[in-house]
């Protein structure tokens, strides 16, 4: 059977931060109990994979975690799935055993959390290697690879009718900016947001608070072809703060009478995470956090602001749960309730994966779809 073999495939190995990646021929293992191993259909760039890119130690490894497969063998115990099923990865998972996967207050799961060493969760161990010696993966999914082997927990079943090419973004940038917007910060109607970073995650929170009803979206950014896309995310106003005489965090307060209902930092820059509470309002303004810092994790603000009212969350994968929440976004990109196709910018082949990420350093993308060979 093909889930006790190993196959050979090509994968898109990154051997040293910075470096280009090269495609080279590795060995996957068959899947462990719970745990499956999927075709790559889709996987796109998310700015996680080209930060990690830029700056982490463990190497060689295979990046990428936003994507969409077709599942080829399943692993002991493993119930949920079968052979041919279509499946988004997540990079955190939902054992559905867990206190957090039981409270319906948290998607942190305890089991299946954010891995950073570069092993599966199971066994602290690669599923990767090249002649022999281990290659790491990425959050434990490592979609940069023709195959694939993650935790069945790490892994959503959705509709066969949806277009595996588009919903692969689902499986965090765009799902993680409706989320923060629906269900961390619970956007009112009528109210006012600012958006601190206008990638493809402050768009998606912008598309989320268009459809919550909110009355003004105030979207800030120093890249000017990003200002102009955003509009059509629902973004109403754009700011470039790098056109500004004076903190930007100013200049929001005035526009907005005192500071918006709602802000959200999408840069992944600790000191704009202090600027985005800044801009939101005295007594109920509440700041939501989503971007992934490089350097200087440590926040940095003056007790006042929290004082007098204001309200700082944090937000992984805009706190949906993956395996009960992500079908029903899968259901609604069908049904034309919201939108994924204008998130992707650009279409390329495996081959071309560096491509992708000279066109994220550039700013000259919102989402590269990288198309895994048939």
């Amino acid at each position: 059977m093909s889930s006790s073999r190993v196959i050979s495939c090509k994968a898109a190995v990154a051997w040293k931060a910075g470096d280009a990646l090269v495609i080279e021929e590795v060995q996957v293992s068959p899947p462990l109990p719970l745990e499956i191993r999927l075709k790559v259909v889709c996987t796109a760039l998310c700015r996680s994979d080209f930060s990690a890119w830029e700056s982490q130690a463990i190497f060689p490894r295979i990046f990428g975690h936003e994507a969409s497969g077709i599942i080829e063998s399943v692993g002991e115990g493993v119930t949920e799935f079968k052979e041919g099923d279509h499946v988004l990865t997540v990079f955190i998972g939902e054992c559905m055993t867990c206190r957090h996967c039981k409270s319906g207050k948290s998607n942190v799961c305890q089991v299946l959390g954010l891995e950073r060493r570069g092993v599966m969760h199971s066994d602290q161990q690669t599923r990767f290697s090249i002649k022999g010696k281990p290659v790491y993966h990425y959050c434990a999914v490592s979609s940069f690879s023709e195959y694939t082997v993650v935790h069945s927990g790490c892994a959503v079943k959705v509709s066969p009718i949806a277009p595996l090419e588009k919903i692969c973004l689902l499986s965090c940038g765009v799902a993680g900016g409706l989320g923060a917007a629906w269900n961390v910060a619970d956007i009112s109607e009528g109210s006012t947001v600012v958006i601190f970073g206008l990638g493809t995650v402050g768009l998606a929170v912008a598309h989320g608070a268009k459809l919550r009803g909110a009355s003004r979206i105030i979207g800030v950014d120093t890249n000017p072809e990003k200002c102009e896309k955003a509009k059509v995310f629902g973004v109403t106003e754009v700011v470039n703060s790098n056109d500004c005489n004076e903190p930007i965090q100013q200049v929001i307060k005035r526009m907005t009478d005192g500071g918006a209902d709602y802000s959200f930092e999408c840069i992944g820059d600790t000191e704009m995470i202090t600027t985005a509470l800044q801009s939101c309002c005295d007594g109920w303004g509440v700041t939501v956090t989503l971007g992934v810092p490089k350097v200087k994790p440590e926040i940095a603000a003056h007790f006042a602001l929290l004082l007098s009212g204001r309200t700082l969350k944090g937000s992984m994968l805009g706190g949906l749960k993956p395996k009960s929440d992500l079908p029903s976004l899968v259901n609604m990109y069908i049904n034309k309730e919201i939108m994924i196709d204008e998130f992707i910018t650009h279409n390329l082949r495996f081959e071309e994966i560096n491509k992708a990420f000279d066109l994220m350093r550039e700013g000259k993308c919102l989402r590269c779809v990288i198309h895994m060979p048939k």
